[in-house]
């Protein structure tokens, strides 16, 4: 088991105080962000940044799971997290201003615990890369929805996943499988010619 971080940002030609307006808006403003993902989406209470909880169904590589999402203020104007209530997930959302706060560095975030073995291997590979591109798409939809233009950031701040630091992983994993099916193999040999005697 170990944490999973997926990231994305952009840059978009907003101020801080616009693009958070929207961000924290989870009532009217942020359903228009979703990608077909989100499945029932729904305000529970509240509706704009600390307070809310929002719900919905995460549909990603022929998979779902449901989220209850609490939203949080952890730096005013600035940083949104959403923890879910039934699992280890966190979502952070931070704006960071750029060219005097003419621009804004926008920057999603989250981070679980990742599952075991074989699962958890395809969970660390695999759930990054579908998430990356959902985050992609919401904050081009932002972008869309503020009426302005933004910019693909390359150089994403911190250690991003990349899969082949799981080599060494699989191969072990897959090295355990030959040896267990051998040694299977082998037992069951003995076992027949035992019982033939």
């Amino acid at each position: 088991m170990g944490k999973i971080t997926v990231e994305k940002e952009r840059v978009i030609n907003a101020s801080p105080e616009k693009i958070f307006s929207v961000l924290s808006n989870y009532k009217e403003q942020r359903p228009r962000m979703l990608t077909p993902n989100f499945i029932d989406y729904k305000v529970e209470k509240g509706g704009k940044g600390s307070g809310t909880v929002i719900s919905y169904l995460l549909r990603a590589a022929n998979r779902e799971r449901a989220y209850r999402m609490s939203v949080d203020e952890a730096v005013k104007g600035r940083v949104l997290t959403e923890r879910d209530n039934n699992s280890s997930l966190v979502t952070t959302w931070a704006l960071s201003p750029v060219s005097g706060g003419d621009k804004t560095r926008v920057s999603v975030a989250s981070e679980w615990e990742g599952g075991k073995g074989v699962g958890g291997f395809f969970e660390r590979t695999f759930a990054p890369l579908g998430l990356r591109r959902i985050y992609g798409s919401m904050l081009t939809s932002l972008i869309d929805i503020l009426g302005v233009s933004g910019e693909e950031v390359t150089a994403v701040q911190g250690k991003e996943y990349r899969p082949t630091e799981n080599l060494r992983g699989l191969i072990l994993i897959l090295s355990l499988v030959v040896g267990f099916a051998f040694g299977l193999n082998y037992i069951q040999k003995a076992n027949r010619e035992k019982a033939q005697r």
